[in-house]
């Protein structure tokens, strides 16, 4: 299993970066991040999965390691309980471009928008 090298947030905090011992490296926008949380509030707690929408401008506000497997990322909305292993890290970024092609679908099977707040009119 690769394991990070570095893993850095953009000075906007909108990008997380996560270079990986075996030379890949992803660019995770943290909107993406935020929406895909492991954690149980988003992944469901009787294994239905959350659609949230209204994430666009989320910003990292700090990351915090967790034993030699996971970061945990506190967002700048609240949320804090998901621990993003390494592994988790690294396939989101395989899949970056289908996980987000599916988020923008279920939002708009849900009627949900990512901006949190929708033009009027």
């Amino acid at each position: 299993m690769a394991k990070p090298t570095d893993i850095t947030v953009s000075s906007d905090k909108e990008t997380m970066t996560v270079a990986f011992d075996d030379g890949m490296t992803f660019d995770l926008p943290v909107e993406l991040l935020r929406v895909e949380s492991p954690s149980a509030e988003v992944q469901g707690h009787g294994g239905q999965k959350e659609i949230i929408g209204g994430k666009k401008y989320v910003k990292i506000a700090n990351l915090e390691p967790v034993g030699n497997y996971a970061i945990r990322i506190l967002f700048d909305d609240g949320h804090d309980t998901g621990l993003f292993a390494w592994s988790y890290l690294y396939e989101m970024g395989l899949a970056r471009d289908e996980i987000w092609s599916a988020y923008i679908r279920a939002l708009a099977s849900e009627g949900l928008d990512r901006d949190p707040f929708p033009k009027i009119g």
